[in-house]
């Protein structure tokens, strides 16, 4: 069995059989430290802001900035990931981020050049995500490779739990400016082992700029004409579509997180469940992502889709009833579980998208998924000043289940016209399968185009 190889036994791939993979292996690392670094930063940067200001709502405005780039990043700044070298876009932009944490760390920085410094680093972020997520099918194959993704969401979920647990202490152990300082030496290691440690990568059939001016105004007007390739490529396949509402289901489990320290204070449980809260949903999330990897069989994980993202927003429902705080956190954790959906459905988006393409149809994506959320967290806490945390939560449950009945039955539609149009293609009686969410080579008829 090859590197690239699935399990030939049939089985569901496990993370170990990813992290088998050296070049995964790194590139995992390289996001283990990336999360840890930024979580420690996220707390620090929260520190700050209220420590300066004593205000809440400048301290949430600092926390939505992370939403606000994705506005023009994504869409501008992911077709980067298939224009240039994949590892070297990765590289690039965790030096960049690097450089300008560093300078968030500098003792006495105005707050309004933080807010600044934060976008920016945010707007690298796009990307650096779009490269990461075009270059993993060509290191792993098959169920390997939603398991490979699986293992990305779980570090993901389990660092954010980490971190909101250990970030508070670190921060004041050490202090803002060395916590942020800390936060950029990962991302120099980052770029370390990604540029020491995995194979460097081009998308197949994207020419190359020449140098100079002519080039550059070549490459500025073929990127915006990428955009809206991308933009057609999203649009004219009704998977893709219905796969991107599936995914913007989230924002309205997202509004747990902007909420959590209002939430606290209507239980009057004080600033030490904030944390609790906070680490509720990632941590159901991780547990519900093994549990659906380990012991879902890869055919039967895009039927699961639809069911899980609407179970995903039921339990918030829970909240109109004020439960006390061990019933709010067991609600959350609920809904973190069914979340676990997102790595099928984010797998199934890159399997379906050709590889010219993939970076910028990501990127397009996480445009939506961010913006949706923004909107989200930012609805919800003004519903909540209006009427209270509790109710704000249970609406968005309400809400986001009809929305999620709406975008499995497209799912559900798009999945069976797929298998129609495949049978058709091969003839009538044919057994052929367009594969389950997540399995590369099986939508465009190579190996190596998802």
């Amino acid at each position: 069995m090859t590197e690239r190889d699935g399990p030939d036994d049939g089985r569901p791939a496990t993370f170990r059989d990813t992290l088998a993979v050296a070049a995964f292996r790194r590139l995992w690392v390289g996001q283990l430290l990336s999360i840890l670094g930024d979580q420690v930063a996220r707390v620090a940067l929260t520190v700050l802001v209220f420590d300066r200001t004593a205000s809440a709502a400048l301290t949430a405005l600092t926390y939505a900035l992370t939403f606000l780039p994705d506005l023009v990043a994504g869409p501008l700044l992911s077709g980067l990931a298939d224009r240039f070298p994949r590892r070297a876009t990765m590289v690039v932009a965790d030096v960049a981020r690097a450089a300008l944490v560093a300078a968030m760390a500098v003792p006495g920085m105005p707050l309004a050049a933080l807010c600044v410094l934060l976008v920016a680093v945010q707007m690298l972020a796009s990307p650096f995500l779009a490269a990461r997520s075009a270059i993993l099918p060509h290191l792993l194959d098959g169920d390997r490779y939603v398991a490979g993704a699986a293992l990305m969401g779980t570090t993901y979920q389990s660092a954010q739990v980490l971190g909101f647990a250990l970030g508070g202490p670190l921060v004041t152990l050490l202090g803002v400016s060395p916590a942020l300082a800390l936060d950029a030496a990962t991302f120099v290691v980052s770029a370390l082992v990604l540029r020491l440690g995995l194979p460097e990568h081009r998308a197949e059939g994207v020419p190359t700029t020449g140098p100079g001016l002519r080039g550059v105004l070549v490459g500025t007007r073929e990127a915006f004409a990428r955009i809206g390739q991308g933009a057609r490529v999203v649009g004219g396949d009704a998977r893709l579509r219905s796969l991107i509402a599936l995914a913007c289901v989230s924002a309205f489990v997202v509004t747990v997180e902007g909420l959590a320290a209002p939430y606290a204070a209507h239980l009057g449980t004080g600033p030490a469940s904030v944390g609790f809260l906070l680490a509720a949903n990632p941590l159901g999330a991780a547990v519900g992502i093994v549990a659906l990897t380990r012991l879902v069989a890869p055919e039967a994980r895009g039927r699961l889709l639809g069911p899980l993202a609407v179970g995903s927003c039921l339990p918030l429902i829970g909240s109109a009833l004020d439960p006390p705080l061990a019933a709010v956190i067991g609600l959350w954790v609920l809904s973190g579980l069914c979340c676990a959906y997102q790595v099928p459905a984010n797998a199934a988006f890159v399997a379906a998208v050709t590889d010219a393409h993939r970076g910028q149809a990501f990127g397009l994506a996480v445009t939506a998924l961010r913006v949706t959320q923004g909107l989200g967290v930012l609805l919800s806490g003004v519903l909540a000043q209006q009427t209270s945390p509790p109710l704000a939560v249970a609406v968005s449950g309400v809400v986001g289940a009809a929305t999620a009945l709406v975008a499995a039955g497209a799912w559900r539609r798009a999945r069976r016209g797929r298998a129609r149009s495949t049978e058709g293609a091969d003839g009538p009686g044919s057994r052929r399968d367009p594969g389950p969410p997540g399995t590369p080579g099986t939508t465009t008829g190579t190996p190596d185009a998802a």
